[in-house]
């Protein structure tokens, strides 16, 4: 088993993100003010893990700025997913977060020559290619099953109102309240 050594700019780098991803996993949605601090956060840890980058030379410094612009999409695009609270947001984040990671894959494989450096880009294109893919299919399952259960919902309702029509008066319009509070209507 071989072990990887980390520089200590790269271990801060993955302290930040853990924190900054825990921090965005707590916002809730629609949550204006967390969505705005997520967003700063991103900024300001993204500006000081670019800054220690600038110690580091060649292809090393590349990955380093890779890895936090990568770091800074993440948070950004958790954030706004979030707060947005949509299937197409959730898959917006998911692609760019995947090119993002794309972009860091494809300057680690500058380090690699020859037929290692081109399977190493294919190995990163087929991971972007697959996250975008399930990404696309989990926003697809999830609108039909939206639209499945809004439809489920107006057919019991419609069901519901139509044994209130047999009633009359104040149970009729009882009837029809509680019919339409059951069903989100």
């Amino acid at each position: 088993m071989r072990t990887i050594k980390f520089s200590p700019v790269m271990r801060a780098l993955a302290v930040c993100i853990g924190t900054l991803a825990s921090a965005s996993a707590s916002q809730a949605a629609g949550d204006k003010a967390a969505y705005d601090s997520a967003k700063a956060s991103a900024k300001s840890t993204y500006e000081a893990a670019k800054a220690k980058c600038d110690a580091l030379s060649g292809n090393a410094k590349d990955i380093c700025v890779a890895e936090a612009k990568a770091a800074r999409t993440r948070t950004d695009e958790q954030a706004e997913a979030t707060y947005k609270n949509t299937p197409k947001a959730r898959e917006h984040a998911v692609h760019e977060i995947a090119e993002a990671d794309y972009k860091v894959a494809k300057e680690r494989c500058d380090d690699k020559t020859g037929n290692d450096k081109d399977v190493c880009v294919k190995v990163a294109k087929a991971a972007l290619v697959k996250a975008q893919s399930s990404a696309k299919a989990t926003r697809v399952s999830t609108d039909a099953k939206m639209d499945a259960s809004k439809e489920k919902r107006e057919a019991d309702y419609k069901v519901a109102a139509e044994k209130c029509d047999a009633m009359t008066g104040d149970a009729k319009s009882a009837c029809v309240k509680d019919a339409k509070a059951k069903y989100g209507m």
